[in-house]
């Protein structure tokens, strides 16, 4: 007789939003959940059943957690793979697993995984100093895109090189003298699209729908699905995504972000091993969201359907530009008197500008209808401070 799911216990890495988004969906199943976080009040911090305040490298308290656990996950890549292969050597049960972790942190070890596994990707080449990088353009050609190889998230750690005069100053922002770089040859894309997959234990994958995305500044603004793409791009999407989770072999959410080229080219962006920004619609457009399938992923569960139930389309709310401090959520009456709109407010103690603050989700009918409403709603919502 299988242990019953009540006596089921995990350990999140991170209590951001998306750590409370997990949280959410483990107390609906009765699942017992802890977080560990730096800060006191984290969004998952006062949903969850129990939390830890430590650093995501501080290895005592990280062991501490996964003693009180049956499983770890994270909500994030950036945590200490040698404090979690440390912990999956003590015989804790770790997903994603570290070693994946580990190559999916840097961005270039990343995608030469990919490219070893002939996944379709842009040219790209390691650089190191100024003269590396101006071997990269006489190859590529303007632009390129330097990029670095760890840490970067919403665009930071890349910088667009248009011209000589752009180099310098690249390499100076991106910390080039310290930080690992690698050149992107760019890709002149006519759509930004990404898939979610989710794998068990045993190896089942199940593959959301095909999201179409926009980014402004180089944080994602909007995404819809079903995307606007003929069945041939939809079904490489899908194909290349699974195969791409299969290459991994990680336990739970998976995105791939890709581009579409006017030529037909589906080519692979980035990867995420985790529930993502752009797979929030599920929530309320799938039959099963994103954070459900995680739990029953990493828990041994059968995976749910991934269905679209109605077109669906997802806004950010960023922190208004000009305020800075305990955040004030303007316009939700006016939002939630909109038919088909769900609103989402993290719950961070702190706003500023760009910071992602909570998203709000339209289902309708049809998908111009689901973009009418959202492009109504995110005009009433604001989030500015006290």
């Amino acid at each position: 007789m299988k242990e019953k799911l009540l006596s089921k216990k995990v350990g999140i890495i991170g209590g951001g939003q998306l750590g409370k988004m997990m949280v959410n969906e483990a107390s609906k199943m009765g699942i017992y959940t802890m977080v560990l976080d730096p800060c006191e009040d984290c969004p998952a911090g006062y949903l969850a059943n129990d939390k830890i305040i430590a650093s995501f490298d501080d290895k005592t308290a990280l062991k501490e957690l996964a003693k009180q656990v049956d499983v770890l996950t994270c909500e994030f890549e950036h945590i200490s793979t040698e404090a979690l292969k440390e912990l999956e050597s003590d015989g804790f049960v770790v997903y994603p697993k570290a070693s994946s972790l580990e190559i999916i942190q840097n961005k270039y070890h990343q995608k030469m995984v990919l490219q070893k596994h002939n996944i379709p990707l842009g040219d790209f080449v390691l650089v190191n100093d100024i003269k590396s990088i101006e071997a990269a353009i006489d190859e590529f050609g303007y632009p390129v895109m330097l990029k670095s190889a760890l840490g970067g998230y919403d665009g930071k750690g890349n910088s667009l090189i248009r011209s000589q005069e752009d180099i310098e100053k690249a390499f100076e922002e991106l910390k080039g003298d310290t930080n690992p770089l690698y050149a992107e040859k760019y890709i002149p894309f006519i759509k930004e699209i990404s898939v979610l997959c989710c794998r068990g234990i045993d190896g089942e994958t199940v593959v959301y729908p095909v999201a179409e995305n926009i980014h402004k500044d180089s944080i994602l603004f909007e995404s819809s699905v079903p995307a606007a793409i003929d069945q041939e791009c939809e079904e490489k999407a899908m194909t290349i995504a699974k195969n791409v989770c299969e290459i991994f072999e990680t336990v739970g959410m998976f995105c791939v972000e890709m581009f579409l080229t006017e030529q037909g080219e589906v080519l692979v962006n980035e990867v995420a091993p985790r529930p993502h920004n752009s797979g929030h619609y599920t929530i309320e457009g799938c039959i099963t969201s994103q954070f459900e399938n995680h739990m029953r992923a990493i828990l041994g569960l059968s995976l749910g359907k991934t269905d679209l139930l109605r077109p669906t389309v997802m806004r950010n709310i960023l922190g208004a530009e000009g305020y800075e401090g305990k955040p004030l959520v303007l316009g939700a009456y006016e939002v939630l008197s909109i038919e088909g709109v769900s609103l989402h407010i993290y719950g961070k103690k702190e706003t500023k500008a760009q910071r992602k603050m909570g998203h709000l989700t339209v289902v309708a009918q049809t998908l111009d209808e689901a973009k009418e409403r959202a492009e109504k709603a995110s005009a009433c919502v604001r989030i500015i401070s006290e």
